[in-house]
């Protein structure tokens, strides 16, 4: 009854065109990676906990106040992160409206939906970051759940420009499709790693001297070989996939989102090595989180690009049979 009610009001708004929509899909995936990517600014200036308490920034009051414990660059710090989420909220309720108000099929609509969703778990994760003390762990898992928005939202993106009556097409063979999607286990592994060599790294989040953060007890050095081993696997497997979509021919579309996978993963590769010999400067660890986002997203983009849905075309009618 609710969903009904909620269908009724849509159709009282525009009709948004399908250009509207890849925007709005596009926009999505930017506030995903976006919030990612300060958060990761809040972690490396130590501001973790310039809003102590959530979903109030302080006892009392939701926004900053001017408290001689917290300086005031921490506290805007953290609560310029916490604003951000309200963008993210807004693309995520906008795309719902669009393709709902569109009528646009099942697949689309689940994964407009999943945005809002997906908003709501990584606002709870950070309630219990906030309040657990920033864990190294509840870091991560709060890295990790916004990787996997970035890449459901790649996903929409490229759904969201396939007809609706169209049936699905294999652009190439299952093998390669599964090598593209064993792939994306690889870079789950490296993103894991990637949180990991953060949980042990200097960048806490937070230097309170009366509260200090736990840390994840490993030998830094180790988690970072491990972080590469599995990068240089991912990257061999892309090189593999490579070679495997050139020798069965793939479309001008499949090559060019090959080519910004492979791009971005070997700009990431270099900007963790240089990271690795420069003592992890803050700067890069933000630029860091971004391509880890960016290589999400187009790996996301690479894998949905083969398979998708083509209008079925009609075929014409003989003027004897007419």
């Amino acid at each position: 009854m609710l969903y009904r009610a909620f269908l009724r009001l849509v159709d009282t708004l525009p009709l948004p065109s399908l250009r509207v929509q890849r925007l709005i899909a596009l926009a999505v995936i930017l506030s995903q990676a976006g919030i990612s990517v300060t958060g990761a600014v809040v972690r490396v200036t130590a501001s973790g906990l310039g809003c102590p308490t959530w979903p109030q920034c302080f006892p009392g009051s939701f926004t900053p106040v001017g408290v001689s414990e917290v300086p005031v660059i921490h506290q805007t710090v953290e609560f310029g992160n916490r604003l951000l989420t309200f963008a993210v909220t807004l693309c995520a309720a906008l795309i719902v409206l669009a393709v709902t108000r569109a009528r646009r099929r099942r697949e689309v609509l689940v994964y407009a939906w999943l945005m809002p969703g997906g908003t709501v778990v990584q606002a709870v994760i950070g309630g219990i970051t906030v309040r657990t003390g920033l864990l190294w762990w509840t870091v991560a898992v709060h890295l990790l759940a916004s990787m996997v928005m970035v890449w459901l939202a790649a996903v929409l993106y490229s759904r969201i420009g396939e007809p609706d009556d169209g049936i699905a097409v294999a652009q190439v063979p299952a093998p390669l499709r599964w090598l593209t999607a064993l792939s994306g286990v690889a870079l789950a592994g490296v993103l894991i790693a990637g949180t990991l060599v953060t949980g042990a790294g200097p960048h806490a989040g937070d230097k309170s001297i009366d509260r200090p953060v736990a840390r994840l007890e490993v030998e830094i050095v180790t988690l970072v070989h491990l972080h590469a081993q599995l990068l240089v696997g991912y990257l061999a497997l892309l090189i593999g996939l490579a070679f495997g979509l050139f020798a069965v021919g793939i479309t001008p579309a499949i090559r060019k989102r090959l080519f910004w996978v492979l791009g971005l993963v070997v700009a990431q590769a270099l900007v963790g090595v240089v990271q690795y010999f420069t003592d992890v400067p803050a700067a890069l660890v933000a630029v860091h989180v971004g391509g880890a986002a960016a290589c999400t997203a187009a790996t996301a983009l690479l894998w949905a690009s083969l398979r998708v849905r083509e209008k079925v075309a009609t075929p014409a009618v003989s003027p004897q049979l007419a």
